[in-house]
């Protein structure tokens, strides 16, 4: 069956109020072929994330107004390899809400980082190095990436080409696996067979369903175009990220804004000073 994450608005609601609503929902969802499996609350921002599995969004809709009336402002079909990519490696408590790894009080926001890398100039470099090279040393950055994601519990999500693409619980994390990428790739002695290359890093917070009813829609759009506005050797994070990294041992430029491509207002964004 079709898998759905649905939003709902629900101000002022406590951890006792969602763990009664799902319930709710569990007492009634046979009757409808559908199967609640558990839900994300950002008590902070008053939104609810639930994913369920339903013949359709208008079973899963109908098990909400039965169970306890409160219907989902948004309901989107979803593909489970990104839902375990972007939402997965989270526990779920008694009360059917996800939890941060190993900690039971901690509730999961859903609230994701997505980090995009590029190594600056490699179809130039494929052109004038030929594929064999340039083969050799964006594996080189695969593995400096792939490590530094897994060292701050991020997720790969894919390959780019050129690049990859990564999503974290936690920004602060995001900043560093950031910082060490370029650390790590600096750090790199060039070779008459490998020259020296750089990378650039551009990242973004957002929820799962923002605008356009898209899955992490618009932060992978944002993280992408801050890593494509990156210069090289560099690290662009939306200001949302650096506020969330106040106190945490990480430094930051001046906030600047910037027009990028497919957003209408101007992006404010931070420069990562990388200190690892």
């Amino acid at each position: 069956m079709p898998l759905y994450l649905d939003i709902h608005q629900v101000p002022g609601a406590n951890a006792e109020d969602l763990r009664k609503a799902h319930e709710a929902d569990l007492a009634v969802q046979a009757k409808y072929g559908v199967d609640y499996r558990k839900y994300w609350h950002n008590e902070k921002c008053g939104k609810v994330f639930c994913l369920v599995e339903a013949p359709d969004a208008e079973a899963a809709r109908k098990v909400h107004l039965e169970a306890h009336g409160l219907e989902a402002e948004k309901i989107i079909e979803v593909d489970p390899d990104m839902v375990d990519g972007f939402l997965g490696g989270t526990d779920v408590n008694d009360a059917g809400a996800a939890i941060l790894p190993g900690i039971p009080s901690a509730r999961d926001t859903a609230v994701r980082s997505v980090m995009f890398t590029d190594v600056v100039g490699s179809t130039e470099m494929a052109q004038r190095l030929g594929d064999d090279i340039a083969f050799e040393l964006i594996s080189i950055h695969d593995a400096i990436v792939r490590a530094a994601v897994s060292e701050f519990n991020g997720r790969v999500i894919k390959h780019t080409g050129d690049g990859i693409m990564a999503v974290f619980i936690s920004p602060v994390q995001t900043v560093r696996s950031a910082c060490r990428i370029q650390s790590a790739v600096q750090a790199i002695e060039p070779s008459p067979r490998i020259p020296a290359f750089q990378v650039r890093i551009g990242a973004a917070a957002g929820e799962p369903i923002e605008r356009d009813n898209d899955f992490f829609g618009s932060t992978v759009n944002l993280a992408a175009r801050l890593c494509a506005h990156a210069e090289p050797g560099k690290v662009l994070v939306t200001n949302g990220i650096a506020e969330l990294c106040l106190g945490k041992g990480v430094t930051f430029a001046d906030m600047r804004d910037a027009e990028l491509k497919g957003f209408d207002e101007p992006i404010r964004m931070r420069e990562v000073v990388i200190t690892c």
